[in-house]
Parts: C-alpha cells; sequence; structure tokens
C-alpha cells in the first residue's frame, strides 16, 4: 500500500483516477524557504522531508511526498494566507507566463527517490472585477499561486508547456515514482478506465482549442 503524506484532495484524486491503490496520512513540516535556496531545490526539499516524517512512523510502507509551488520572475508563490495576499498573487500572474514545480519523494524499501517536474504556464491579463470574483468564490485560498488550473481559472490559461497534472497538484506520469507502486486492476472496458482516458483526452482538447482561439484572437487585433 502506498502511503500519500499530504492533505490534497487533487493528489489522492490523481492517484486514484491513476488506478494507483493509497491512504492518506497527511504530514506537518514547516514551509519556509532557506536563503539562497532555489525553487525547485526547495520544493524537492520540502517533499524529502513530508515523505520522511511519514516513513519514521510506518517503515514497511511505501511513502510518497510531493510539494508544490509558483514561480514568477524568480519569487515563489505559495498558498494565499488571506484573500490580500491571493488578489496580489493574480496580479502578478495576469498576463504572464510563470512556472509550477512540483517536488515528488518515494521513500520505499529504505531507499529515497526525489524527482521534480517544472511546467510553464501562461495566464492572459485578468480584471480587477474578475479577480475580485475570482477571490470571493474562496478558490484560490488552498492553492500555491492563489488559482486552480482544473478550476475557474482554467477560463484564464490558454496555454501551458508540460504536464497538466503537475500543476493541479502531482506529476502522476513521473516513472520514477507512478510505475513502481501497486495499481487496482481495472479491465480495459471498465468505466472507471473509460473515464480517465476521455478526462485526459479532453483536457489536451481543450487546452488546444483554447490556443487556437487565443492566436485568432490576437491575429483579429
Amino acid at each position: 500500500m502506498l502511503i500519500l503524506a499530504s492533505a490534497s484532495p487533487r493528489r489522492a484524486e490523481l492517484l486514484r483516477n491513476a488506478s494507483i491503490a493509497l491512504t492518506v496520512i497527511p504530514a506537518s513540516v514547516p514551509e519556509e524557504q532557506r536563503i539562497g535556496e532555489d525553487p525547485v531545490s526547495y520544493a524537492r526539499r520540502l517533499a524529502t522531508e513530508k515523505a520522511r516524517a511519514i516513513a519514521r512512523q510506518h517503515p514497511n510502507d511505501a511513502v510518497l511526498g510531493a510539494d508544490t509551488i509558483v514561480v514568477i520572475q524568480g519569487d515563489v508563490l505559495e498558498k494565499p494566507c488571506n484573500a490580500q495576499d491571493a488578489r496580489a498573487m493574480l496580479r502578478r500572474l495576469s498576463g504572464r507566463t510563470h512556472e509550477v514545480t512540483t517536488g515528488v519523494c518515494l521513500i520505499s524499501n529504505g531507499k529515497e527517490q526525489v524527482e521534480s517536474e517544472t511546467t510553464l504556464v501562461t495566464m492572459t491579463a485578468i480584471s480587477e472585477a474578475e479577480i475580485d470574483f475570482y477571490v470571493s468564490t474562496s478558490e484560490p485560498m488552498d492553492k500555491a499561486g492563489g488559482y486552480a488550473i482544473q478550476g475557474i481559472a482554467s477560463r484564464w490559461i490558454p496555454r501551458i508547456e508540460g504536464c497538466y497534472f503537475n500543476v493541479v497538484g502531482l506529476p502522476v506520469p513521473l516513472d520514477s515514482f507512478s510505475s513502481a507502486q501497486p495499481r487496482v486492476a481495472v479491465p480495459q472496458g471498465a468505466p472507471n478506465a473509460q473515464l480517465f482516458l476521455i478526462c485526459r483526452v479532453a483536457v489536451m482538447v481543450f487546452h488546444r482549442c483554447l490556443e487556437v482561439a487565443n492566436a485568432f484572437a490576437h491575429a483579429l487585433a
């Protein structure tokens, strides 16, 4: 059994959708970037500390730790502490391309595997009225960078370069951990398997349509 050392319902959902059996035991570690620590190293360190904290309590199980951060112009944006902080983050992301990095650490059989994935995300310009509306929904409040690509904020994201699932919170396709985990057997024709494949294709088509629409709008401008 895989233990997910995270309270994020999105990470648990991504793993279950990929037919990976798991149980959730959240880890509590200080999330503070060290002086001189680059963003990728920071995300990888937090993922490792989370995995180690739970692995010490469950040495016979595989433990997965993860941490996702948003980086804009070299600055790390984590979860907003209040509505004002969320507004400030969205203003910084508006009309720019930023990086989303997830650090991942798998501890199994006494061995650690640490990886990270970075996705480039482009956000269109967002008006103050749109920012106020979005913050009022409370969706930004528990998300790194103050937005959820799989939620309302999808309307402002015309383009990504890299792994979509990484932006949601966990780069499931990473071979270093996904291929090593036990999976629930799902027949090829089962509804859940079909739904997962349909969702993956739908996401790809959706983002491609947004790219075409955005290019068309620029051509008309």
